[in-house]
């Protein structure tokens, strides 16, 4: 089920099935998922029942590399979190997972997904957004919108996109908000793709005019 897999794949998922998409999974928890994916190929040779933690925090690392896909960012210390690449993969390759390892998400994280569910479609960003005013979102919005600020900067400004973006990036109605305004803070949207996704707000709103129609 899993041998046309690299190693570092391998790590990849496993990480998703941790959770790595919406926060970060701890090399430790990885390595146990690994090794119930493809058992065998991250223990000692000499003793087959225990797991080589070395080699999956190479894979790890391997993930990182953008030859590699660029799958992960994080380290042993920060724990290891899934990039919008990575959650692609994992959910392109999930099949080849066996049963038993099926992603589950815990009381805490549907908890979670609810509250920030409802948080998003409470900001004036999501508003503007779907209101047709997508251009109008201010820098502070933005920010507001991921909960960051000038002050949360490097790798935790990013970590705190990336869990919000993997976890409703494709949402129905927040992901196209989500994609506008993780580009907003990443640096600033490029006009072509301002005006891709301003054309996306304004259907938003449309459809929005057409549902209240219809009902």
């Amino acid at each position: 089920m899993h041998s046309d897999l690299t190693n570092h794949e391998i790590v990849v998922i496993a990480a998703f099935l941790e959770g790595a998409a919406r926060e970060p999974a701890d090399t430790e928890d990885i390595a146990i998922k690994a090794n119930l994916i493809a058992p065998g190929r991250f223990t000692w040779r000499k003793y087959r029942n225990q797991i080589n933690i070395e080699t999956v925090r190479k894979r790890l690392w391997d993930a990182r590399k953008k030859e590699n896909g660029g799958y992960l960012v994080g380290s042993e210390r920060e724990g290891w979190l899934l990039t919008a690449a990575g959650l692609a993969f994992a959910k392109r390759r999930k099949r080849f997972v066996q049963s038993e390892t099926k992603e589950r998400l815990s009381l805490n994280e549907r908890r979670w997904l609810r509250t920030e569910r409802k948080r998003l479609s409470s900001t004036t960003a999501y508003a503007k957004f779907k209101s047709g005013r997508a251009s109008t979102i201010s820098v502070r919005e933005a920010e507001g919108f991921f909960r960051i600020d000038s002050y949360i900067w490097n790798q935790i400004r990013e970590n705190k996109i990336l869990r919000l973006s993997n976890a409703f990036g494709r949402d129905r109605d927040l992901g196209a908000v989500v994609r506008f305004v993780a580009d907003m803070v990443r640096g600033g949207v490029p006009n072509g793709n301002k005006n891709n996704l301003c054309k996306e707000s304004r259907q938003s709103r449309s459809a929005a005019k057409c549902s209240s129609v219809q009902d």
